[in-house]
């Protein structure tokens, strides 16, 4: 059984794949996406959207990056926890976006830097989906 569904919005395939190796073998189902249109649209399948219990996504990609994706994940799954994944220099500043009050701060649990830290990043997701409120997958 599975821990969970997590959305993986990255455009290094690399990262994308640590990402998965390290998910999959602690119990998680991983979707990948390498841009942030990619992603949305990964969820978005037609009528019957792909449920999702956490979505990580970087801030800095092509075509749309986290800051422009992160309010659509919310449209669509407006509880779903979201957790960045960046190795911007960005990412100090991106984070005051999400200080209480601001905007987005409602969906981003957690802001963990690259190079991945596997520990850091299990304990990230199970926080999530745990705090985030499991929601039911057994549908898609």
């Amino acid at each position: 059984m599975s821990k969970g569904r997590v959305l993986v919005v990255d455009d290094e395939a690399e990262v994308r794949r640590s990402v998965r190796l390290i998910l999959s073998k602690a119990g998680y189902d991983v979707i990948e996406a390498e841009d942030g249109n990619a992603g949305v649209n990964a969820l978005k399948s037609g009528d019957n959207p792909i449920a999702v219990d956490a979505i990580i996504c970087d801030l800095d990609m092509p075509k749309m990056g986290g800051i422009e994706a992160i309010p659509n994940f919310l449209y669509q799954f407006p509880s779903c926890p979201i957790i960045i994944l960046s190795g911007s220099d960005k990412l100090e500043s991106a984070a005051r976006l999400f200080q209480p009050g601001v905007l987005f701060k409602q969906g981003v649990v957690e802001f963990l830097s690259k190079p991945i830290d596997p520990e850091r990043l299990l304990g990230a997701v199970e926080k999530a989906i745990n705090e985030g409120g499991r929601k039911d997958t057994s549908a898609t």
